[in-house]
């Protein structure tokens, strides 16, 4: 583990508080290979889409899906040491920029989906 993180939950916390904080960060796991793995469907497929706009729409894909496993690791790491201090968690940063992204994914799809 880093050095100066707790690598055990203290006897007195109830471990399901960490369990839950693991099951999260499997979660935002989760979402990130689903967005890494609609950046390579849509190279993958022949879509009727300009080649530019295709490899520009995986490309933020991709960064938000390896941006939201760092994200999820980071989140994961500060609500374990909160628990294990026995702090109040900490408010989530990175809701919103994942949020923003896919949203500008989505945008530019509809544009692309218009267009074509």
């Amino acid at each position: 583990m880093c050095a100066g993180h707790h690598d055990v939950v203290p006897d007195d916390v109830d471990p399901r508080y960490s369990l839950a904080n693991e099951r999260t960060f499997l979660a935002w796991v989760r979402t990130a290979l689903g967005l890494l793995a609609a950046a390579a469907a849509i190279v993958a497929i022949d879509l009727p889409w300009p080649d530019p706009a295709v490899r520009v729409i995986a490309g933020l894909l991709a960064l938000t899906g390896g941006g939201a496993a760092i994200l999820a690791w980071a989140r994961w790491r500060r609500v374990e040491d909160a628990i294990a201090a026995g702090a109040p968690v900490p408010q989530p940063r990175s809701h919103l920029l994942v949020a923003l992204a896919v949203a500008a994914v989505a945008g530019a799809v509809v544009v692309l989906i218009l267009v074509a």
